[in-house]
């Protein structure tokens, strides 16, 4: 990895789906919960190309057996497996890849205590081509998990091999990767597989529904958005004695750009997909800066800012950070013309007056599982099981690629264009990968501008 190409110089020297749709007529009126008002809405795009999955039961239906091997064993990997386990009947998880041993056991004894699923020895790979050993020997599906650097090569990989596959969000760290990802994920729709990733506000049933009515008419036009992901510090690992600087590294891996591409890649992510979702575009530039306070372990920045411009002179406010003793917030909400919606699932009109809100208890009473995570693993089962080929891998791919820009721009310190990141040769992933001990003064925090 060529680091000079993250500085302001250089790093840019070279040049989705659609579901099934319960939703409601182009024609629906609604009763404003304030003043009764009847008034006819305008849809923003027509019913039929709403962005949506098909309805989303508590599991997935029965079929044929499904059997699938996960790479990336961490607790991230591990919930993911519990989760696919726990979306459907006649699954299993055969196999398990991850660099380390020590992840490996702990996702397998997790698995066969909490879910009764035992993996046999000959499964198990550890190594940095256990990615290769579990997706040739024998899965139909592949879970995959690890730290999103690896992301790319192994949905690639996977693809190639005519596999399912779950892809964790974000997808990849930089240009390179991000374009990678959008090229497989054609290629797996042409081959007829379907990609669900991780992105699980989109199967979460209060976003679907307000999605529902802000496709509906009820917001007006959105004219901007604010979007939140600020948090406490992140975990760390600190350095133990035997681990070289690539292994702390990569299991240290929050902490670290080339393997987490920085908080707002690796978190903030949700909230941006959800803009792109609803407004169905892409940015045209993002403004951002940010800055390292407070964070003990890595290069990354602990706070973001950015001013997004989207196509239709939309403006996105971001905003993430990842500071103890700060003001929280995780949420989005978008400006309509007639109103706003929040992720809280609560529409108001422009006067603060609530015309609609999304009804968790009604939604607990109809359905046993309201858990998003697993719900996307019913979204791909019903998919593969119905033979309805589908891939959320582009869109996610362009999410990820709008939060790198982000990104970016505020280690730089200068405006970017989407035009310059997509033509960017930015490339974090070592091209000599080894649990090694390297040089960490190479690893720096940038610092935009100049003195």
């Amino acid at each position: 990895m060529n680091r000079n190409l993250m500085n302001r110089r250089n790093f840019l020297s070279s040049a989705v789906m659609t579901g099934a749709a319960e939703t409601l007529g182009a024609g629906f009126l609604l009763t404003s919960c304030s003043s009764g008002k009847v008034s006819e809405l305008t849809p923003l795009i027509p019913e039929s190309e709403w962005n949506i999955p098909a309805f989303l039961p508590d599991k997935a239906k029965d079929g044929i057996p499904l059997k699938a091997g996960l790479i990336g064993c961490g607790r991230r990997g591990t919930g993911v497996a519990t989760d696919f386990l726990n979306a459907a009947p006649n699954v299993s998880v055969v196999a398990l890849g991850d660099l380390f041993q020590d992840r490996l056991d702990g996702a397998r004894k997790t698995l066969l205590e909490k879910c009764n699923q035992a993996v046999p020895d000959d499964k198990c790979f550890t190594g940095f081509d256990s990615y290769e050993k579990v997706i040739h020997c024998g899965v139909d599906v592949v879970l995959l998990a690890t730290p999103p650097v690896f992301r790319p090569v192994h949905f690639k990989a996977a693809v190639k091999a005519g596999k399912h596959v779950f892809l964790e969000k974000p997808v990849a760290v930089d240009p390179v990767g991000a374009r990678s990802v959008i090229a497989a994920s054609r290629e797996a729709l042409a081959s007829g597989l379907v990609v669900i990733t991780g992105t699980q506000r989109r199967h979460q049933r209060s976003y679907i529904e307000g999605y529902k009515q802000v496709q509906s008419g009820l917001i007006g036009d959105i004219q901007a958005a604010n979007i939140y992901w600020n948090t406490g510090k992140h975990w760390l690992r600190t350095k133990e004695k035997g681990w070289t600087d690539i292994e702390w590294m990569i299991r240290d891996w929050g902490n670290w750009t080339w393997l987490s591409g920085d908080h707002i890649v690796e978190q903030h992510i949700h909230n941006i997909d959800v803009i792109n979702w609803f407004t169905g575009r892409k940015p045209v530039k993002a403004t951002g800066f940010g800055a390292h306070h407070r964070r003990s372990t890595g290069d990354q920045y602990d706070m973001f800012a950015v001013d997004f411009l989207y196509e239709g002179d939309i403006h996105v406010n971001s905003l993430c950070r990842q500071i103890d003793g700060c003001s929280n917030r995780i949420s989005e909400i978008i400006l309509g013309t007639k109103g706003s919606w929040s992720g809280a699932g609560v529409i108001k009109d422009l006067k603060g007056n609530i015309l609609w809100k999304y009804d968790g208890e009604e939604e607990k009473s109809k359905f046993s599982q309201t858990n998003a995570f697993v719900l996307e693993h019913v979204n791909m089962v019903n998919h593969i099981r119905d033979n309805i080929p589908v891939s959320h891998a582009e869109a996610t791919a362009i999410s990820t690629m709008t939060a790198i820009m982000g990104r970016m721009s505020a280690y730089a310190g200068i405006d970017i264009t989407w035009e310059q990141v997509m033509q960017s040769d930015l490339n974090l992933l070592p091209p000599d990968l080894a649990l090694k001990n390297v040089d960490l003064k190479y690893y720096a925090i940038p610092v935009p501008g100049k003195e």
